[in-house]
């Protein structure tokens, strides 16, 4: 018996589990995967696909160090072994080692990219691995040499005298070996807003445009290669909330932001891959946002809390939240109010108080602002710390406020009156100026805990308006 327990190490994502084990005089039993409670102690939910096991004769057997392109979780069904793990993966841990001696109480996740061998310690020892993709004799693997010197793996039966395989054997040195490229990282609508700011922060990934995957045309979602690829982010969306409400605009509203996500979930599931998905605070009414008087600030709506959509618009991402959220793995982000390097309220707020202009401006709807550098840094903290799949509301933190109030925020930055910004509710503003305009929440304040909890912490969004501010010439 023992109690169930995940340890880090010094390689990053190689975790040593220990196991619980049942026994008595006729034998032992234990749990050698077991999603719910291992996902609780800290292990990756990583979705194993396929169970292997390599039985070895004697003692001394020893495999090589293989870093293969999937996640695995080795353990040793019978027997006692010495393992030897060796980070491949480019980066500052590059060579670095970590061994331990498993036999039925543990067991090892090793992160695609990492080394993995071991050494027999005893006769009849059954080796046990659990993988998250199908093997495949096309699979690129990359080795280092067992005997490797800078390593210095210090084997417990010499090499000399272990039983190794004539290709284990002729593996390179570590200063001959390329570290193994990361599974390849793809971005759609990589030429919006959030795109360009995921992919300053992600050099290494791959822009897809439209011409190679049109999330309108779920074929083209059906024939894209995904090989080779270990997460999707998709910044592509039908964002024209008030086109949303005619006849041709619901139609493409619907086929982008629920049809082919819809398509882009059954790829997902089926490849693999982890699926990053964007969506919007319109999938609320907007009527109750949680207000906490006793925190002093609205606490705003829950991942969890009912969808209820307004209008078209988000109507369609409300269905693609729902087909997103059946991926195993995925992180669904929901956000408000985006600003980013393109057209946007505070670009506009900016370029009418530099032209003089005395605007009206809506004092009905409250909310956050969300900078897309922010979004896309959520994004890759979410994902670089292996933080539990699913839904995150993601905005600026600080004090929610209205579209009035921020524009009052901008006329002060740019030198002038707050008082030349007047007050309107969102009715009389679509009668003034004889707009068709969709139904919006009138509280899109989202609750920020949830991601909170991960490490993450929402730069306040007046602070970061006028750091965006400082950064606009005059328009």
């Amino acid at each position: 018996m023992g109690e169930l327990k995940v340890r880090g190490t010094a390689i990053p994502g190689l975790l040593v589990v220990d196991l619980t084990v049942h026994g008595d005089s006729r034998g032992w039993f234990k749990e050698n995967w077991q999603r719910s409670a291992m996902t609780a102690a800290g292990l990756p939910d990583f979705g194993p696909v396929q169970h292997s096991l390599a039985y070895n004769a004697s003692a001394g057997v020893t495999r090589g160090i293989h870093a293969e392109p999937w996640d695995k979780l080795v353990s040793v069904a019978h027997g006692r072994i010495f393992g030897a793990w060796v980070d491949l993966r480019p980066g500052d841990t590059f060579g670095v080692l970590h061994t331990e001696e498993l036999d039925e109480h543990t067991a090892v996740f090793v992160p695609r990219g990492v080394g993995n061998s071991y050494q027999a310690l005893v006769d009849d020892v059954v080796y046990s691995y659990l993988v998250n993709d199908h093997w495949s004799p096309h699979a690129d693997y990359t080795m280092l040499n067992l005997a490797d010197e800078s390593v210095a793996v210090p084997w417990p039966i010499p090499l000399t005298q272990a039983h190794l395989s004539d290709k284990d054997r002729a593996h390179p040195r570590l200063a001959q070996v390329a570290p193994m490229a990361p599974a390849q990282t793809l971005v759609l609508g990589a030429g919006g807003q959030l795109g360009q700011s995921l992919l300053a922060l992600l050099p290494g990934a791959r822009a897809v445009g439209r011409g190679e995957l049109d999330l309108a045309d779920s074929a083209s979602i059906h024939s894209f290669d995904f090989s080779g690829v270990g997460t999707v982010i998709n910044a592509a969306a039908d964002t024209a909330v008030d086109a949303a409400e005619t006849p041709e605009g619901r139609r493409r509203a619907w086929a982008v932001n629920a049809t082919g996500v819809a398509a882009l979930s059954r790829a997902a599931i089926k490849h693999g891959f982890t699926l990053v998905h964007y969506s919007s605070d319109y999938v609320f009414d907007g009527e109750e946002y949680g207000d906490d008087l006793s925190a002093g600030t609205p606490q705003g709506y829950g991942e969890d809390a009912p969808l209820a959509p307004l209008g078209v618009y988000g109507q369609s991402k409300a269905a693609g939240d729902l087909a997103v959220s059946v991926v195993p793995r995925h992180y669904l982000l929901r956000t408000s109010w985006v600003v980013g390097d393109g057209q946007n309220f505070v670009r506009t707020m900016a370029r009418l108080a530099d032209q003089g202009v005395r605007p009206t401006v809506v004092a009905d709807q409250t909310g956050r602002l969300t900078f897309t550098a922010d979004l896309a840094a959520a994004t890759l903290h979410l994902l670089d710390s292996r933080a539990a799949f699913g839904t995150y509301h993601v905005t600026s933190g600080g004090d929610p406020t209205t579209w009035a109030d921020l524009a009052r925020a901008v006329f002060e930055h740019r030198g002038r009156s707050t008082d030349d910004v007047t007050d309107t509710s969102t009715a009389d503003y679509a009668a003034q100026h004889g707009a068709l305009l969709a139904p919006r929440p009138a509280g899109s304040v989202l609750n920020l805990s949830k991601v909170m909890a991960t490490g993450y912490s929402p730069p306040d969004q007046l602070a970061r308006l006028s750091t965006y501010l400082d950064g606009l010439e005059q328009l």
